[in-house]
């Protein structure tokens, strides 16, 4: 295997958020769209959003901008769009998320966020795919995500930064989405560290302390669109049951992948059809 290419963002000399500004210079450039009104990272079963959502104005791949790099992750598109909605905005699509398990630092997993900033975003939807915790949910079906539990350890935030995380998941952004499908259930995201799935005692832990989903990313960058002055809207694709839950049920990112498949078209819609009221 390759070793990543270095960033400026592994210096921690360096400001991340001077390093966001000029990424997003540079997709202003590469797009010919100066601003941004809202960034879409999409998860693994969410990529059909990007289709329906508006028409694309620019595709980029990501690792052309300053601080990106590929997706380490099967179903992760590798690329930056630009989409003008039907009211004339313009919504960043993110497919080239870096997770932390990748071993890139948190600035990179976070960095597509603040530049999502940057661009002018003020709202940052954030989409996953994830195992299931609370009985009677099905692989398939989309959850809103009401908190989060962080038990990677880690903050994107430096230094003595203290940010207020209190309805860090919008409520109004989510009630916006029950317009759409009042019947979506919501739950708190439990992001643990990755690569492996979680063993069943970890998902029994997580249920205990309050956790409905389980995966391996979201919470820090939500984090750091909350500092960087976004409100945000997390959506989970419950793609699995999580370890344990069913007896002696394994887990595998083919499954991960196949019920991502199987559900875009239905959760795309409803996710076009959300960012369309925002």
């Amino acid at each position: 295997m390759n070793a990543p290419s270095p960033s400026p963002l592994d210096d921690l000399a360096v400001d991340p958020f001077d390093v966001a500004a000029r990424a997003a210079e540079q997709i202003a450039a590469a797009t010919g769209v100066q601003r941004h009104d809202i960034a879409l990272t999409l998860g693994s079963g969410w990529g059909r959003a990007a289709e329906l959502i508006g028409e694309t104005v620019a595709t980029v791949p990501a690792a052309e901008i300053e601080g990106f790099s590929v997706s380490g992750v099967a179903g992760h598109s590798g690329t930056l769009r630009s989409i003008r909605l039907a009211d004339g905005r313009h919504a960043l699509v993110i497919g080239a998320r870096t997770h932390l398990f990748e071993g890139l630092g948190v600035r990179r997993v976070v960095h597509s966020v603040r530049t999502a900033a940057a661009t002018g975003a003020k709202i940052q939807v954030l989409t996953n795919g994830a195992g299931g915790i609370k009985r009677g949910w099905k692989p398939g079906s989309p959850v809103l995500i009401s908190d989060h539990i962080n038990l990677t350890g880690k903050s994107p935030l430096e230094g003595a930064t203290f940010i207020d995380l209190t309805d860090l998941y919008s409520s109004r952004l989510r009630d916006i989405a029950r317009t759409v499908d009042p019947t979506l259930d919501e739950g708190v995201y439990v992001q643990f560290p990755g690569p492996h799935y979680e063993t069943p005692a970890e998902v029994r832990m997580a249920e205990i302390i309050g956790g409905d989903l389980v995966g391996m990313s979201t919470s820090l960058e939500a984090i750091a669109a909350r500092q960087a002055g976004m409100e945000v809207l997390g959506f989970s694709l419950m793609t699995n049951v999580a370890a344990g839950i069913l007896k002696d049920a394994p887990l595998s990112h083919a499954e991960v992948l196949e019920a991502g498949r199987e559900a875009e078209g239905r959760i795309g819609s409803l996710l076009a059809a959300v960012v369309g009221k925002l």
